[in-house]
């Protein structure tokens, strides 16, 4: 009974949530078939005056590239902003800059993966450090939003999907919550060995 209602739970915030990112309607005049032209293919890409985000009036619509002019020869994927971003590097398309303000700056590199067990009846929950250091410096994370000591940093699914902890980049500027199994990938029957996750849920 207790799951059932966590489940409901879940789903009805998820409704709520995506409700209020929407906002109110607001009307938006209907562009020319020559201003969405996006490539074929599953990476589809609104132009920036339609895509719903930013002012189709304002000065940046003109001078920002266009997502279709810079991302269509990228490893594509089905949601999200359509782009598989690990694959990106991995396959040499792209390599981040490690600082806007230090050419001499060095991203250090963590090839540690957590694993957190307590995950209900989905899979465990695998956490790359190395796919999210060779973007991200450890202060983006480290100590204020995850402590490194084990135990020290608790929450759950519903502060995920509430834009806390995982939720603050993954459904923002990472893959989309929608992708559950992109992190949900570890099945038990499939460890040889026994593990201890270094954060609990509440």
């Amino acid at each position: 009974m207790k799951r059932r209602l966590v489940e409901i739970l879940l789903v009805a915030c998820t409704g709520l949530m995506l409700a209020a990112c929407s906002g109110p309607m607001q009307e938006q005049t209907v562009p020319a078939a020559s201003d969405v032209f996006a490539p074929d293919g599953p990476g589809r890409w609104l132009p920036i005056i339609a895509d719903g985000l930013h002012d189709p009036t304002g000065p940046g619509a003109k001078q920002l590239q266009n997502p279709a002019e810079a991302l269509f020869y990228l490893p594509s994927a089905f949601s999200g902003n359509k782009v598989r971003w690990v694959e990106a590097i991995e396959e040499g398309y792209i390599e981040p800059r490690p600082s806007i303000l230090d050419s001499n700056y060095k991203m250090q590199v963590l090839d540690l993966d957590v694993i957190r067990t307590r995950t209900g009846e989905m899979p465990m929950v695998l956490f790359p450090h190395r796919k999210h250091t060779e973007w991200l410096d450890c202060g983006n994370c480290h100590e204020w939003l995850f402590k490194s000591k084990r135990g020290a940093t608790r929450f759950g699914m519903f502060d995920v999907l509430s834009g806390e902890y995982c939720g603050r980049c993954h459904g923002a500027v990472a893959f989309p919550l929608v992708e559950c199994f992109y992190c949900h990938s570890v099945r038990r029957k499939d460890l040889k060995t026994p593990v201890t996750e270094l954060e609990m849920h509440k």
